[in-house]
């Protein structure tokens, strides 16, 4: 291939974004330099915290740029290598991507795989960044105990579908809130105990206080919006709330997320509010990824996957899983 189409950021998306945001250009096949990889991808990740990126905002993740190449999570093939540490051949994943067919990479953000140990796309789903996040963010931050209730949103998600393995697996009593009563059977049948279709029923919080009738011990919030205050309206004493993303606020980002304001019942409850970021847990990556890959291959752990197909694909798929139209963990197959 002697072009890379790439997707350019064209504007800063001011509510959801659209595909007129990005730009479609033909760049030439990058050449890595001392330290770095030219990699063949194969699939590209979509996730919520992108969001952010699109905004000039302050933010934890670093934003676009208007023109700047737009990245993320990916997997794929060495085809040149200016590195000792990896070879061509080697199938690599790393978080900085482009949206583009061939991307260069620093070979020290890279991670070897091993394809015989899981399929390569689940580095980036169950064995990646989702699932790491699952991992921590329910074990390390709400420290639910045995029996405990464990309330999760977007939970037929990338993390959601896996903290509420996680909590299944742990002996916790896990409820889910998802978009439709497809996913809500679907993630009954992944360890759920019940579920709530946040988009059809009548009041939110009576029917978090119906599935969770001994109430709300730790909530893992992937959306922020009216489920969070639901949660907070049966949170239990000493109960703890984890921040894990705000999808529900993509097409008002720059805004305030209007609502109760629950410091009353923080106080009384003495309820912990916790915002959780992955990579403050780096350290321990190792272990917590060896751990997911025992219970994947022993079958106790399962993930779903949503993927379109081709590069030009990745903005819709990208503002697709923005919008919940997605049913597990989005990818883009290159």
């Amino acid at each position: 291939m002697t072009t890379n189409p790439t997707w350019i950021l064209k504007r800063h998306s001011s509510g959801m974004p659209i595909p007129d945001d990005f730009s479609f250009e033909e760049n030439a096949v990058p050449t890595p330099r001392t330290g770095e990889l030219l990699v063949r991808t194969l699939w590209l990740s979509v996730d919520p915290y992108m969001r952010g990126r699109l905004s000039p905002a302050k933010n934890y993740a670093a934003g676009a740029k208007i023109g700047d190449i737009m990245r993320g999570g990916g997997v794929g093939e060495v085809m040149a290598s200016e590195s000792s540490l990896f070879n061509v051949g080697d199938i690599v994943q790393a978080d900085d991507f482009g949206w583009q067919p061939y991307t260069v990479v620093a070979a020290d953000t890279a991670l070897r795989l091993d394809p015989a140990a899981a399929p390569v796309q689940t580095s980036l789903g169950c064995l990646g960044m989702p699932g790491l996040t699952a991992y921590f963010s329910l074990l390390n931050v709400g420290r639910p105990k045995q029996g405990e209730t464990v309330l999760i949103s977007a939970a037929s998600g990338a993390v959601g579908q896996i903290a509420g393995q996680i909590a299944r697996i742990k002996g916790l009593d896990v409820v889910a809130v998802a978009g439709s009563d497809q996913k809500v059977e679907w993630c009954k049948t992944i360890g759920y105990r019940t579920g709530i279709n946040h988009r059809t029923v009548e009041n939110i919080t009576e029917a978090v206080a119906a599935a969770c009738p001994n109430g709300v011990d730790v909530y893992l919030d992937n959306t922020a919006g009216p489920i969070h205050d639901a949660a907070m309206m049966n949170i239990n004493l000493f109960g703890r709330v984890v921040i894990v993303g705000t999808v529900a606020l993509a097409d008002r980002f720059d805004e305030p997320d209007i609502g109760p304001r629950h410091l009353r019942r923080i106080l009384v409850s003495r309820v912990r509010v916790e915002g959780f970021l992955l990579d403050d847990f780096e350290s321990d990556y190792v272990s917590a990824r060896s751990q997911l890959l025992e219970w994947y291959r022993e079958g106790a752990l399962t993930a779903r996957e949503d993927i379109s197909h081709g590069i030009e694909s990745t903005p819709h798929a990208f503002i697709r899983m923005l919008k919940g139209e997605n049913f597990g963990k989005q990818l883009v197959k290159v």
